[in-house]
């Protein structure tokens, strides 16, 4: 083996006569180590100490961390280089011999770099202390140095002998209060110099870790160290794409982490955007050209960092992804590469054999980027020329020669540089050279509204106005260059997508509000120009909806969904829908957690509406998913007020507090943009008070919980408000409590309520809240629906209502010209006379067939009736389609925000029928 000698070499060089000679296992570790390192066994002549630890656990026990006295600052220096160099050459062992993961050591190495600057900043802040005193602001608190780890720091991936990448900052501005005042930025900036220092000097005992302040704002034209309002002002008016790539790895290392911490949060929405960030697509395209043209240097081909297939390349393609993603999706918001990967995957944005493979080449080449640099702890990425130095790298990785493992890098390599070479590929182009891309061109002054016609449009006049008004607004005349060229590719392409849809005339008219939007927000015009497929699902949405339509100008956010994976898959199943209504809670107070809850469930809704339309999911599957998302969005909001409440009176203790829900929300039926019918319990002992600074008596705090509940529902938003609630089914209307004790309801339901009341518990349910309570209120329904009841007299009740009801609020037009217009929910034969008539059969049959108890949604209402024999087989089926067809009439009106009134056509007619029919067949008479 040639390089034998060399190992025998430094062997020779350690201690001749230490027990562990005598132990030929561990003396073949020790050869093993030479071949791949000469630092380590470097330092092991210098610190033989180190050999009797590493025989003893092979490392495992962690070596002490240096005590830097403050009466001998001249000894830090040598103490932490000592240190560094032990930890070092244990991680080597770790790797080398021990065979630890490639992701062990790079975390090993990240730790080390965190301890170094924690302690010697420690350190020199005690005599910056001594000398100049501490900073505080104006209000006496004192400020501190905050060190932020950038790159491969930040990340927790930090290689062998990498330099480290550092920004400093302070959270106020101040003045120490010493003999010898310093205002803080001249402070901090000589402390973090001589931090730089301490750890980068060059020594007789060699470095500690070599820094780069470069990162820093304006680089080395700038200050040493900012304040955290300079920097945000910074970021909010210089800060470029290449600035967002690299804090996205940023972490707090050293001083004032949570300040630090809060630095970060407050920079997170220039880091990442809340919206999918196309507009940043550019901007990385010319990060990524200029890697590819530093790539394409002959010098480059044997580094393995920067070359082609290299470390950099698979770096970019994650935290690409995760930029233009990570503000919509936090679980991309990752710093270390491997996990990020695993992000991307999971969330379907790369795919899974690429992860894999992707994986597997940066494990690879960190690998062999570690042991090239534990060969003399030099910051190299490139394969060396020597034959003996790449003879004894292939040994120490476990390859037969040379060629064997660049064979390997050689595979490696050329996946990641296809991969990279596909990210963020040119956009394919979506060109109109036609008639309507003339006219464009030509508006607002020049265009003929003959080209519209002759395009399909009807109402040319009013669209050819709209859009000419559209052309010369301000909105349009400010924009940059960059912005008006993404515009005049897009409006062609939109205006031809219209043109070729199934209603030219109201997309037209249903994007332009859109586009007014998105003027302000270049992102989504990025986004309609890089993705033809956006564009033609967003025609495709327009077309259909008109609720979409007034949604997406309001709401750009939802064009995120027309590009979402899951869009076209299988929608959130109802343990989906509340845990993504919990992770909105997670946004932070009380405020962003509304905004993110609204957003929410704006998306979760329409990604609902565009499965309807799609034909994926019928109309019982859409409502009772609608329902299921109003519960989810419910039971979060009842968090946040009951944490409001909380923490301004205590809570009450052993009380108990539900929700329920009645009508549609009840009874999993629920349409777009319906309000909700709630109804509130508590119950809590009597006297008892909450436990707060500021005590409220029970009913009075529950009172205070559910006017709190309501009124953040309907809490306006950047986003929307969530839904509008209607509380007027509580005992006694309008005129009763709010919230109503336990007590008082089932006193109620006993004794006072009417039949209609009764008729709205079939459809009740509990949807948030104390379980217990909960129980108890499904114990009280169950008792009042199965009291016996005579039949004559309920149909009677029934009716009344009914008709009673029909009056008041049926808008059919039965003499229309020769269409009748047909009324979907109050209309002869509709939605509500079902609802009237499965709700009459509960009362009356429910006490001998309990069977009948468990249903609240119509289709299980209707199989339950079955199973209990209230409706024959055949009637329950003609029921089922009639409820289907309006259900779909009604959801298809409302999308389309059109009243719910509809011709009757042979459908319409036959549902109607079919209701009516049943509903005399039971006895009932809901005509006048």
């Amino acid at each position: 083996m040639p390089h034998a000698p060399t190992v025998d070499r430094w062997l020779a060089r350690l201690p001749q006569d230490a027990a562990w000679r005598a132990d030929a296992g561990f003396v073949d570790k020790l050869r093993r180590l030479a071949v791949a390192s000469d630092f380590a066994m470097a330092t092991l002549v210098a610190q033989p100490g180190l050999i009797e630890r590493l025989h003893a656990d092979d490392g495992a026990t962690p070596l002490p961390l240096p005590v830097l006295a403050a009466d001998q600052p001249d000894e830090w220096p040598r103490l932490l280089r000592r240190y560094r160099h032990g930890v070092s050459t244990v991680l080597a062992w770790r790797d080398i011999v021990a065979g630890d993961p490639v992701e062990a050591i790079i975390a090993g190495s990240t730790a080390l770099a965190d301890a170094c600057l924690r302690i010697a900043l420690e350190a020199l802040e005690a005599g910056f202390a001594a000398r100049y005193g501490v900073v505080r602001d104006t209000d006496g608190e004192v400020q501190r140095l905050v060190v932020f780890g950038m790159g491969k720091l930040g990340g927790g991936e930090l290689n062998f002998s990498s330099d480290i990448d550092l920004v400093y900052a302070y959270e106020r501005e101040g003045v120490s209060d010493g003999a010898r005042a310093l205002d803080a930025q001249d402070y901090f900036a000589r402390l973090g110099q001589q931090l730089a220092k301490l750890l980068n000097e060059t020594t007789a005992d060699g470095f500690c870790h070599r820094v780069d302040l470069r990162l820093r704002p304006f680089g080395n034209a700038g200050r040493v160290a900012l304040s955290f309002a300079a920097m945000e002002l910074y970021f909010q008016r210089e800060g470029r794409d290449w600035e967002r790539y690299a804090w996205q790895k940023a972490r707090p290392v050293a001083g004032d982490l949570a300040a630090g911490e809060r630095l970060l949060q407050a920079l997170r929405p220039f880091v990442y955007r809340r919206y999918l960030d196309y507009g940043a697509l550019d901007g990385l395209r010319a990060m990524k050209a200029t890697i590819a043209a530093e790539v394409a240097r002959k010098d480059m081909a044997d580094d393995i960092k920067r070359g082609p297939g290299g470390i950099r390349e698979i770096e970019f393609l994650a935290q690409s992804l995760q930029l233009i993603r990570g503000g919509r999706e936090p679980a991309l918001r990752e710093r270390r590469l491997l996990p990020a990967l695993r992000a991307l995957v999971a969330a379907g944005h790369v795919d899974a054999a690429s992860g894999e493979a992707l994986a597997g080449a940066y494990r690879l080449l960190r690998k062999v980027e570690n042991r090239l640099q534990m060969l003399g702890d030099a910051q190299t990425h490139a394969l060396p020329q020597d034959p003996l130095l790449r003879a004894r790298i292939a040994a120490g990785l476990g390859y037969q020669d040379w060629p064997s493992l660049v064979a390997e890098l050689d595979a490696q390599r050329a996946r990641v540089a296809a991969e990279f070479a596909a990210l963020l590929a040119p956009r394919r182009e979506q060109r109109s050279d036609g008639l309507l891309a003339g006219y464009w061109r030509g508006l607002p002054d020049v265009a003929e509204a003959d080209a519209l016609a002759a395009s399909g449009f009807v109402a040319v006049d009013e669209l050819h106005r709209s859009l000419a008004d559209f052309a010369r607004s301000p909105g349009v005349r400010d924009l940059s260059d960059a912005t008006r060229a993404r515009l005049d590719r897009v409006l062609p392409v939109l205006l031809d997508a219209a043109a070729a849809s199934s209603q030219p005339d109201a997309v037209l008219r249903r994007v332009l509000p859109l586009l007014h939007t998105l003027l302000r927000r270049a992102s989504y015009l990025a986004l309609l120009d890089e993705q033809p497929a956006a564009l033609r699902r967003l025609v495709e949405a327009l077309a259909r909806s008109a609720l979409l339509g007034e949604r997406l100008a309001a709401h750009p956010l939802l064009l995120d969904e027309l590009l979402d994976v899951r869009v076209g898959g299988d929608l959130p199943d109802r343990m989906a829908l509340h845990e993504a209504c919990r992770a909105a809670l997670r946004a932070g107070d009380a405020e962003a957690a509304l905004q993110a809850l609204n957003e929410t469930r704006h998306a979760l809704s329409f990604r609902i509406a565009l499965a309807f339309l799609d034909g994926r999911c019928d109309a019982g599957g859409s409502a009772q998913r609608l329902a299921w998302l109003a519960e989810a969005v419910v039971e979060a909001v009842l968090a946040i007020a009951w944490g409001e409440l909380e923490a301004a009176h205590g809570v009450v203790p052993g009380a108990r507090f539900a929700v329920l829900g009645y009508g549609s929300l009840g009874g999993e039926e629920l349409g777009f943009g319906s309000d909700l019918d709630l109804v509130f319990l508590h119950d809590a002992a009597d006297g008892v008070a909450s436990d707060g600074a500021r005590p409220l008596e029970a009913s009075r705090w529950f009172a205070r919980l559910g006017q709190k509940l309501v009124s953040l529902l309907g809490t306006g938003t950047g986003a929307g408000r969530l839904y509008d609630v209607d509380v007027r089914l509580r005992p006694d209307g309008a005129k009763g409590l709010l919230v109503s004790s336990l007590a008082s309801f089932v006193d109620y339901q006993r004794a006072r309520a009417w039949t209609w009341e009764h008729q709205a518990l079939v459809r009740a349910r509990g949807i948030a809240g104390d379980p217990a309570l909960l129980a108890a209120f499904e114990a009280l329904r169950a008792e009042v629906l199965s009291r016996p009841r005579d039949a004559a007299a309920l149909a009677t009740d029934v009716s009344a209502m009914r008709r009673r009801m029909r009056a008041e609020l049926d808008r059919s037009e039965p003499d229309r010209g020769d269409v009748a217009v047909f009324d979907i929910k109050q209309g002869q034969g509709g939605l509500v006379d079902l609802e009237f008539l499965l709700q009459a059969l509960v009362l009356r049959e429910a006490g001998t067939h309990p069977g009948l108890l468990g249903a609240r949604a119509t289709p299980a209402l209707l199989a339950a009736c079955a199973r209990s024999g209230a409706l024959d087989a055949g009637t329950t089926t003609d029921l089922a389609g009639a409820h289907a067809a309006l259900l779909d009439a009604g959801l298809r009106c409302t999308l389309d925000r059109r009243p719910r009134r509809v011709p009757v056509d042979a459908a319409i007619a036959a549902a109607r029928g079919a209701i009516g029919t049943a509903v005399r067949a039971s006895g009932l008479a809901f005509d006048a």
